[in-house]
């Protein structure tokens, strides 16, 4: 080679990275936000937060005779199905966080459904076996359950 060829590039060699080439091109996976104009920023789930909050209201409150929690679970558990239909229609959109905090509120909210159907059939039980009084009267519970145990 000679002194001037040293410092150049071959003709019959293409620049490395030409300027003409698609953003795209070589990348596998498609731009963040499906391309609707979000920048490459995602969103959360609209109810993700809120099913979480429900779900996790719905196993606290399962003490205060089952009605409380059962009804926060139903509305966790509707709310749940349709962000999860969002984010199923085009997850691209949708942050991967606010899915996994609705599967986790979504799990809570089965949990505290079955414990408030647990705790409300043990309570229709106990009226179905002493009555109304047996919710008021301590002292009458104490007394029915020593009669069953001297027999």
């Amino acid at each position: 080679m000679s002194e001037e060829q040293q410092g150049q590039a071959p003709e019959n060699q293409e620049p490395k990275q030409p300027f003409n080439q698609p953003i795209n091109q070589g990348n596998q996976f498609p731009p963040q936000g499906g391309g609707f104009g979000f920048g490459g920023m995602q969103q959360a789930l609209p109810n993700a937060t809120a099913v979480l909050i429900l779900g996790i209201l719905s196993i606290v409150t399962c003490c205060c005779y089952g009605v409380v929690g059962l009804i926060l679970g139903i509305v966790a558990l509707v709310l749940a199905k349709k962000d999860k239909g969002l984010y199923l229609a085009n997850p691209s959109v949708y942050t991967e966080g606010s899915y996994k905090n609705l599967n986790a509120g979504r799990i809570c909210a089965i949990i505290g459904l079955v414990l408030n159907i647990i705790y409300l059939l043990m309570y229709i039980v106990l009226i179905a076996m002493f009555g109304f009084g047996i919710l008021s009267d301590q002292e009458a519970v104490k007394d029915i359950l020593m009669e069953m145990q001297n027999r």
